[in-house]
């Protein structure tokens, strides 16, 4: 069985964190497995088996996990463009990446939120407390410049339009070159500005689909959903899901 709860971030995180989010993965007579979508974010967990923590960077397409012991997870995940501040690299570097977060934070600073996270029993509530402030401090002395605003404004822009824009068009919009957009979009975002905005517009595709009742007007909703025609989405849900749309769609066990 897996167990999982999301939370609202502290008010003064809330334009750089999406939720705070809890998992605990349960005894089971086989191992539990897990496919993850990209989903355009960044997440850094903190596990009882993984206390020191590590950071799943922007995906490119799906990753799969197992998990054969009891485990509790601990995350944040951030909102698209928002975790540069966060950090002190280029973030295309975590691409479809799972570094140890003292690769990337001073080696002492995790350390010592990894003891105050789990050296004495405590509660959700109060581990959750101990992660905001440990993001608090961090982002206190991170001061966003105009590369960051810059890609921050193309996030908005991709996510307004579902992913269905140009990324000359968007250069255009922002008043920038496309290769100067590419440059910063990669190191603040941590994708490419095209495979950003195909990873929306497939995520788009799966919320479409999951409301959908009765059969599936497959060339309708490619349309709508910014495709070009039917073999487009089945092509991008190949790259993103490892399956096609209609197998998407069925209900799983």
């Amino acid at each position: 069985m897996h167990l999982y709860q999301e939370f609202p971030p502290h008010p003064a995180l809330a334009a750089h964190v999406a939720c705070l989010w809890t998992s605990r993965a349960l005894p089971a007579a086989a191992p539990v497995r897990h496919r993850i979508l990209p989903d355009n974010c960044i997440d850094i967990l903190w596990q009882d088996r993984a206390p020191l923590g590590f950071v799943a960077g922007m995906m490119s397409r799906a990753h799969r996990v197992e998990m054969a012991q009891p485990t509790l997870t601990l995350a944040v995940r951030f909102l698209p463009g928002a975790a540069r501040a966060f950090f002190g690299l280029p973030l295309q570097a975590l691409q479809d990446g799972h570094p140890a977060l003292d690769d990337l934070w001073p080696r002492a600073d995790a350390e010592a939120l990894a003891a105050a996270l789990w050296e004495r029993e405590r509660t959700v509530a109060q581990r959750l407390a101990i992660l905001q402030r440990a993001l608090l401090a961090r982002l206190h002395a991170a001061e966003p410049g105009p590369a960051d605003r810059l890609a921050r404004a193309a996030v908005g822009l991709i996510d307004r339009a579902g992913g269905a824009v140009r990324i000359d068009d968007l250069a255009r919009m922002l008043g920038v070159s496309r290769q100067h957009l590419a440059l910063q979009f990669r190191e603040r975002v941590g994708l490419a500005p095209k495979t950003f905005a195909m990873v929306s517009r497939f995520r788009r595709a799966g919320a479409a689909l999951r409301t959908e009742t009765g059969t599936v007007d497959w060339t309708r909703l490619a349309l709508d959903c910014g495709y070009y025609d039917q073999s487009h989405l089945i092509h991008e849900f190949r790259l993103f899901a490892d399956e096609t749309p209609e197998r998407f769609a069925r209900p799983r066990a």
